[in-house]
């Protein structure tokens, strides 16, 4: 793509066009002379992410094409620029949408858009899960994201998840050598795994998925600044307070008259499995996208009036309403999962 082209769409770098910053640089929202609205990302090399990352991202974008993973519409190389541009997101970033104005150091805007229902965020989750499945496992499967976290799941005008920033992704065939160089990926969402052995696998993305969820359901970064040390860790903290059975605690208070017992139970399992310390111990993304599938089901299940809903007899009535989870043989086919044998989307109406 030439740089007048790239000048012109976002008028010459316009600072009121800016609408992010990250590690690889600055972020800007454009519009090609055919009408389409973009996302220009500008390399700056005091951010510390250059070369080896645009390369990176324009190699796996050129691989791979997917409804739940942003797409690349074109870059720029020329007179000492590196620039990536990508189709805009409407609805920016995940964290924007979970966080209140008080946790957002930036895109103060966002402060005035509602607070996400809980069904509404599984489904989020849900097509995060998807674009990492078809990462791990796609015609061009064996790669790993290594820095999946709220800013790098982005939201188009309908609220579709997409997995988005792939400068730190590596695919092929995992060599050791390469990672033994330094540690890669931000800081609270790496694979405790990962940090002993320096090798990654696609269970380190578990991981980090695993804090997203946690983010999700507690509306908190992954680290704070606090005085009690068992609350700076979020993976730490959610999983102190899951053992104990008390997860509800930790809840987004926008969420606690919302969320309903047997979708957090099945949704606080799903994190536990995701943070385990052991890699091997960790489900495949498949796993997790089911196991996410049924706890936004349990959300949905109509409870009978007069019946509590966190009683034994309760949860049967629900599974029963909703109907056992059927066994599918799963393909890859272009933008989507196709299952064999049922629908991904189950209706408990």
């Amino acid at each position: 793509m030439a740089l007048d082209e790239i000048l012109n769409a976002t008028n010459g770098f316009d600072a009121e066009l800016l609408i992010g910053e990250g590690g690889f640089g600055k972020v800007y929202k454009g519009t090609l002379r055919s009408g389409q609205k973009v996302a220009v990302k500008r390399s700056d090399p005091r951010h510390g992410q250059g070369l080896p990352e645009f390369k990176t991202e324009i190699m796996i974008l050129s691989k791979i094409r997917h409804r739940h993973l942003v797409s690349l519409v074109g870059y720029c190389d020329d007179e000492a620029e590196m620039i990536l541009v990508y189709e805009f997101m409407e609805k920016g970033t995940l964290r924007e949408h979970i966080y209140d104005k008080s946790q957002l150091t930036s895109e103060s805007s966002s402060s005035s858009r509602p607070r996400l229902p809980w069904s509404q965020r599984l489904e989020i989750c849900i097509g995060a899960a998807t674009g990492l499945h078809y990462l791990h496992t796609g015609p061009n499967g064996g790669i790993v994201h290594r820095d999946i976290k709220s800013t790098n799941i982005l939201l188009s005008e309908h609220f579709t998840a997409k997995v988005a920033d792939f400068g730190l992704s590596k695919s092929g065939p995992l060599d050791p050598d390469h990672f033994s160089i330094g540690i890669k990926g931000s800081f609270g969402y790496l694979d405790p795994e990962y940090l002993t052995t320096l090798q990654i696998t696609d269970k380190s993305d578990v991981y980090s998925f695993g804090v997203v969820l946690l983010e999700v359901l507690c509306a908190r970064p992954a680290i704070i600044d606090s005085q009690k040390i068992e609350e700076v860790n979020l993976a730490e903290w959610g999983m102190h307070w899951h053992k104990k059975g008390q997860l509800e605690r930790i809840v987004d208070p926008s969420l606690v008259s919302e969320i309903t017992p047997n979708s957090l139970r099945k949704f606080g399992e799903i994190v536990d499995k995701c943070l385990s310390r052991n890699g091997a111990d960790r489900p495949t993304m498949i796993d997790v996208l089911w196991d996410l599938e049924y706890a936004l089901q349990l959300q949905k299940a109509k409870v009978p009036r007069g019946l509590p809903e966190e009683s034994g007899t309760q949860t049967f009535l629900e599974l029963s309403h909703v109907g056992s989870l059927p066994s599918f043989n799963i393909i890859n086919e272009g933008d989507d999962l196709v299952l064999l044998g049922g629908s991904s989307t189950f209706d408990p109406s």
